[in-house]
Order: C-alpha cells, then sequence, then structure tokens
C-alpha cells in the first residue's frame, strides 16, 4: 500500500484538525514501516502488552536471540520449552499467549495472507480468537504489517497521554473521546495516531 504523501496528509489536517495539522508540519513526513513477518509483529505485540516501552524492547531482543541470529516462526517457537522463553522475561500467561499464537499460525486459524482482502473488523475478530491477543494487539497488527491507515486503537495508553497533552485536557481522555477526535481524522486515524505517538516519543514507532 502506498502511503499519503505529506501534501495529502496536510490538505486532509488542515482542513479538519489544525492542532494535528501543525504538529505533522513540525514533526515532517509519515513514515511507516512495513513488517512483512506477521508472526513476528503479533509476538512482539504481545510482548508489548501493559508494560513499558524500555521493557517491552529489553524482553524483545532476549527472545528473538533464543532463534540465533534467525526469525523467529510458528514451527520454531512451538518447539521450544516454555523454560527458556520464561528465561527471557516473558511471563507465564505470555508464553501460553504466544504458544497459541504458533499453534493458530501452524493450523491455519489465523492466514495473514488472506488479510488484504479482508476488513478491519474481520482481521481483529480472526486475531483475538488467538488466546490472550486483545484488540489492542490487533490493531498494532493492522496498522504495522498491513499499514491500514484508518485504526484508531483507543485503548492505547500512549495514544491517549499524547492526546490529553496535545489538546490541554485535564485528564486521560476516555475511548470516547478518543472516537470522537478520530471521527475528524477520517479516513487517516492511523496518521493522527503515528504523530500523536511521536510526540510523545520522538523515534519512528515501528513493530
Amino acid at each position: 500500500m502506498l502511503l499519503p504523501s505529506k501534501r495529502i496528509i496536510l490538505t486532509h489536517f488542515d482542513e479538519r484538525d489544525a492542532v494535528m495539522a501543525g504538529v505533522i508540519r513540525r514533526l515532517g513526513p509519515f513514515k511507516l514501516a512495513r513488517n512483512r513477518n506477521y508472526f513476528q509483529v503479533l509476538c512482539k505485540a504481545i510482548v508489548a502488552q501493559q508494560i513499558s516501552t524500555k521493557a517491552a524492547e529489553s524482553i524483545t531482543h532476549r527472545f528473538q536471540n533464543l532463534f540465533t541470529g534467525a526469525r523467529p516462526t510458528p514451527e520454531k517457537v512451538q518447539g521450544l520449552p516454555e523454560k527458556h522463553l520464561r528465561e527471557a522475561g516473558l511471563s507465564g500467561q505470555k508464553v501460553k499467549y504466544i504458544k497459541d499464537l504458533s499453534a493458530k499460525f501452524l493450523d491455519g486459524s489465523v492466514r495473514p495472507h488472506r488479510m488484504a482482502y479482508q476488513d478491519n473488523e474481520e482481521i481483529i475478530r480472526q486475531l483475538t480468537g488467538v488466546y490472550g491477543v486483545g484488540r489492542w494487539t490487533a490493531e498494532m497488527f493492522l496498522i504495522f504489517s498491513l499499514n491500514r491507515l484508518d485504526v484508531l486503537p483507543v485503548g492505547d495508553l500512549g495514544l491517549r497521554a499524547g492526546l490529553k497533552q496535545l489538546y490541554n485536557m485535564r485528564a486521560l481522555p476516555t475511548p470516547d473521546r478518543v472516537r470522537a477526535l478520530g471521527k475528524k481524522w477520517q479516513p487517516f486515524e492511523t496518521v493522527g495516531t503515528w504523530y500523536t505517538w511521536r510526540t510523545m516519543d520522538e523515534g519512528i514507532v515501528a513493530y
């Protein structure tokens, strides 16, 4: 999927949300890396659930080192003893999640290559059939593996914290408040989310 140009994005946000348009001008072009290793993106998203970015990066690094320079695959994860996954820093629950994810890739319950023909909600329903994969994890997959431009992860803490700061809110916005803002961004909710993340951390967001 081709990403929209800065001109197209700015024209859209100038008309719909002047605050976000200012952020876009300040931070520069929209860059969304696409990781086609679908299994790896989902593993990283599971690792990142409910922990800090720094902790997630550390555990992900140790997890990937278990595969001695190769990428994690469903077959390799299924063959790893749970003890090794725990030693990499994964909680007992997350070990179960990643094991179930690999099993569902292997048995065909998850078929990412069909997802180009499915809408966001169909994909979210498929992925949330995996033990431990909730809506947020599925949304990260939509953004970073499929580069869908219309994803608004209303439960994402980084997004909510960034919106609170950008729009001078007294408290973290509720999911409904995030949705109301996201309506102004349609059909570029992912773009608004990405720039909001970058106001909190200027590093390029990637999975």
